[in-house]
């Protein structure tokens, strides 16, 4: 059926604590300037690094953790790419707007002689807790929401599906063998007007 009544799936309300819930755009604001006004170069770096990771990247925490500086490559056309380790192995590619916050992490993490790992460069422990024991130790701000891995890879993936890519390049993009491993982020994804979605399921138009 189409006409006013069509259903298009829009969201149902959920808590503003879901780990699933992606951020706005006022809060990847506050994120950004609340990584900037960190009071070390070390906690600086970090914070922009997982911000450009979760929110240009769509990588969880596992997945930051055993980066290296080497793991991010900075094509001559701006494009930055990442090589994920781990079970999810795979290259892609970093959003444009975060490209530079990503190639610059990497270019202070290079440091010769030494392991290089992009996110915590001078710690040489590497353990689940990593990101979690780097966040504890950042300065807070009451106005600015909590920075979590998982909330910036769902507004990664939010992004991407509002936006039109298609479905197998974000699947292969977030290293996810079914459509199910998305379900959890689909009520926060833009809601289609009958008439675009009328049209849509009638002419395939993008």
């Amino acid at each position: 059926m189409t006409g006013p009544d069509l259903a298009t799936g829009r969201p149902v309300k959920l808590s503003a604590s879901n780990a699933s819930r992606p951020y706005t755009a006022a809060e990847t604001a506050a994120l950004w300037a609340w990584a900037l006004a960190q009071p070390t170069a070390e906690l600086r770096h970090g914070c922009q690094v997982l911000l450009a990771l979760g929110l240009g990247c769509g990588l969880d925490s596992p997945e930051v953790v055993p980066l290296r500086a080497h793991d991010v490559r900075a094509a001559d056309n701006g494009a930055v790419a990442v090589n994920v380790r781990g079970r999810r192995a795979r290259l892609l590619l970093c959003r444009r707007p975060w490209e530079a916050v990503l190639a610059k992490a990497a270019r202070e993490a290079a440091v010769p002689g030494a392991a290089a790992w992009l996110s915590r460069p001078r710690s040489h422990a590497r353990a689940k807790n990593t990101v979690t024991n780097f966040l504890a130790r950042t300065a807070k701000d009451p106005a600015c929401p909590p920075l979590v891995q998982g909330r910036a890879r769902a507004t990664w993936l939010v992004g991407l599906i509002d936006e039109g890519v298609r479905l197998p390049v974000i699947v292969a993009a977030a290293g996810v063998d079914t459509l199910h491993a998305l379900s959890r982020i689909t009520p926060f994804v833009r809601p289609v007007p009958a008439l675009e979605a009328g049209e849509q399921l009638r002419d395939g138009t993008p």
